[in-house]
């Protein structure tokens, strides 16, 4: 069996350690790099909570360059902020290294520019806000419910830890850009954050727009809910991430496919799942 030699960027943070652990464990995957701007020096196992038969310490991510020259690895995943996310991923790629990326927030202007290193270096990636095979499931079945309640409203709410640091989230967006495209309109154009109008108003929602609200308490995870609602009645259509072991094991599964996969592109992970 040929290994799948894995870079694990930002191993420090809760993704990167979940994936960490989960990657050690995997018999087609080796290790063969971690880094971050902290815990340098520290044993991966320490971090992951796992038994790591290479005994490998987290390196310094200034270090990039070297540490890519030598471990040569066919894949990087990151789960990290969007500006490392940015600086990194681009190095990876252009080293001809294939990314998963689970980052939210970045920049239209990263991704234009990190397509097109994709296609001059031949190495494809994942890109996806989320990457649980449940959520995914939600996303298509979102595009099935809105097509059948086009002429209802439709107002999303979704619900993270008070640690989030973006709002909305990016599964909220992607949700947002499904029904949007699903109607036939420009998400962008129709979206109404919050709908607060200052103190003593009531916000109103219109026929045309797509409600979109966020919530920050306590040490909830991920909570999606999508409302559909009607004369006399309404469907609230819901996703809750009970662990962030399901982002986890998507990424997982997401490397898999991109070692082998073949166009050049952007992938989601609904591609990954064949949704």
């Amino acid at each position: 069996m040929i290994l799948i030699k894995l870079l694990i960027l930002g191993a420090s943070g809760s993704m990167g350690r979940l994936i960490s652990k989960l990657a050690v464990e995997d018999k087609e995957i080796q290790v063969v790099a971690a880094c971050d701007v902290s815990n340098i020096g520290q044993p991966l196992e320490n971090l992951a909570g796992t038994i790591d038969p290479d005994k490998l310490k987290i390196s310094d991510i200034k270090d990039l360059q070297k540490i890519i020259s030598d471990t040569a690895p066919d894949v990087a995943v990151d789960f990290s902020i969007a500006k490392a996310t940015e600086k990194n991923c681009m190095i990876c790629v252009k080293n001809r290294i294939r990314c998963i990326i689970g980052t939210t927030a970045l920049t239209q202007e990263f991704l234009d520019e990190f397509e097109k290193q994709i296609v001059e270096n031949e190495s494809p990636a994942v890109i996806s806000s989320n990457m649980a095979t449940g959520v995914n499931i939600f996303f298509k079945m979102v595009s099935i419910l809105t097509a059948y309640l086009e002429d209802w409203d439709i107002e999303i709410l979704e619900t993270h830890h008070h640690r989030k640091v973006d709002a909305p989230s990016g599964t909220c967006l992607t949700i947002g850009q499904i029904i949007a495209d699903t109607l036939g309109t420009d998400f962008n154009e129709v979206a109404k954050f919050g709908r607060s109008l200052g103190p003593n108003k009531r916000a109103v929602g219109a026929k045309n727009e797509i409600g979109v609200h966020s919530i920050r308490a306590g040490d909830i995870v991920g909570d999606h809910i999508v409302l559909y609602a009607g004369p006399g009645e309404r469907i609230e259509f819901k996703h809750q991430a009970h662990s962030r072991n399901c982002f986890a094991s998507g990424a997982i599964t997401a490397i898999k496919f991109i070692a082998n996969a073949q166009e050049n592109k952007i992938y989601s992970t609904r591609e990954v799942l064949d949704l």
